[in-house]
């Protein structure tokens, strides 16, 4: 498959969704002379290993969903309604990060990739949300990216604070409890900005109160090289801190 559900803590209702720190391409398309430059500034590089990090630390083990292919296959977390569609950069991309076309426009080819990769995961994360529902009473997403120091022409909210820990809530789906624990676990923070929202589930999205998202969204500069250089000493400390934050999710009764 294209992604990894690895398991947790039975008891855990929280699950590690990091869908963007992948740089391994299949055949969909993309133009090939420009794929390296567009995967280092668009992939979460490392935030995957914060989540595994993370993970290892955490009194109670969470639950980590990981996609292994790159967004510049198939955005599992962009939908056909999404805004970034008027940039080009919809389910599956036709424009890149400066706005340079990625691909030739394919509607049957589109209709495969999701087909055969969009669908799939969002059903498999469906299921482990459910999952953990059943198990736990509540399941708890914390969606796991990563953003460029400088903005990039492809974003649409670019004007914005740019803090080293961006926090995208939703009102129904990110409590009160759980933006404060976000906040007291990684220190300086932000909200929505440049990034907003967080991923849930269509199924659940905007009527299951039970199911709870925040997206965290980390400046590069805190633990990586930029564009898609190594990682650095930051990266301990930022998986110490998503640990924290897993932590502070109470069991369930």
């Amino acid at each position: 498959m294209a992604f990894d559900v690895l398991p947790g803590d039975s008891a855990s209702p929280v699950i590690l969704h990091v869908p963007h720190s992948s740089r391994n391409i299949v055949e969909s398309g993309l133009y090939p002379d420009i794929v390296a430059e567009e995967l280092d500034h668009l992939t979460d590089a490392h935030t995957d290993l914060i989540a595994l990090g993370a993970a290892e630390t955490a009194a109670r083990r969470p639950w980590i969903f990981m996609n292994r292919l790159s967004r510049l296959v198939v955005d599992p977390e962009r939908f056909p309604d999404d805004e970034m569609v008027r940039a080009g950069m919809g389910p599956v991309y036709t424009h890149g990060h400066a706005g340079r076309r990625l691909r030739d426009d394919d509607p049957s080819r589109d209709a495969k990739l999701l087909h055969e990769h969009f669908r799939p995961y969002a059903e498999a994360m469906t299921h482990l949300v459910d999952d953990r529902l059943a198990a736990t009473g509540r399941a708890v997403i914390l969606d796991v990216h990563s953003y460029p120091t400088a903005p990039l022409p492809y974003e649409l909210h670019a004007d914005g604070p740019r803090p080293p820990v961006c926090l995208g809530t939703h009102p129904l789906h990110t409590p009160d409890r759980l933006l404060a624990a976000a906040r007291a676990a990684f220190g300086e923070t932000g909200l929505n900005s440049p990034f907003a929202g967080c991923y849930v589930p269509l199924k659940h999205y905007d009527r299951d109160p039970a199911v709870s998202a925040l997206m965290v969204e980390i400046r590069r500069d805190q633990y990586m090289a930029e564009p898609g250089g190594p990682p650095v000493e930051g990266i301990d400390r930022l998986a110490r801190a998503l640990a924290m934050l897993v932590d502070a999710v109470p069991a369930p009764r």
